[in-house]
């Protein structure tokens, strides 16, 4: 029973960890490359070591900064002498922490941040589907797929964030197989390009 109780932990820490980190820096899901490709530099493989900071900024650094002031806030330490059904979770336990640090500010801060967080995903996402919009339908006119995303942020404005999350988490895990593949089919050449570098 106990290695059961383990086992099952252990996989739902590795299930949403997996998923909130591919939210977090997108590593290996093949949607930056847009962006990515789009800048003008002389080797890719500058670019490239772009990428990889920007993925070890936001994981190891905010990331793991978060975590700690959730860690060490009176708020979470506090939980640990309360029954479980009673603990703040997700974003409230977020700025719970924070408010804890900047009495009286916490909360609105990690209000701004998500603001400028939601903002820039919105439309970052939206310029990566547009560039495979105009890869697949060269013919149909933008506008159309411009209604749909427009409808879709609506939509999710709307509707619970657990049914959000879920359509998310499957959307990305779709997203990540024909990546996954296309790097398991370019292994010889990545691996190639990298000793010609080095050369």
């Amino acid at each position: 029973m106990i290695g059961g109780v383990a086992g099952i932990s252990i996989k739902e820490a590795m299930r949403y960890g997996v998923a909130r980190g591919l939210f977090s820096n997108e590593a290996g899901m093949g949607s930056t490359p847009h962006a990515h490709a789009a800048a003008n530099v002389k080797n890719p493989s500058d670019q490239g070591e772009v990428a990889i900071f920007s993925v070890f900024f936001d994981t190891f650094v905010v990331l793991t900064l978060t975590a700690l002031v959730i860690l060490t806030s009176k708020t979470y330490l506090g939980m640990m002498t309360q029954p479980s059904d009673s603990w703040l979770t997700s974003i409230h336990l977020t700025q719970a922490a924070f408010n804890d640090g900047f009495p009286g500010h916490g909360e609105s801060l990690i209000a701004i941040f998500l603001l400028f967080f939601a903002f820039s995903t919105i439309l970052a996402w939206y310029y990566f589907a547009e560039v495979n919009f105009h890869f697949l339908f060269t013919k149909v006119d933008v506008r159309i797929f411009q209604c749909l995303v427009a409808f879709c942020v609506l939509f999710g404005a709307l509707v619970k964030v657990d049914l959000i999350w879920t359509l998310a988490d499957t959307f990305n895990g779709f997203m990540c197989l024909p990546n996954l593949i296309a790097l398991w089919l370019l292994r010889k050449q990545i691996i190639q390009t990298q000793t010609t570098n080095k050369d």
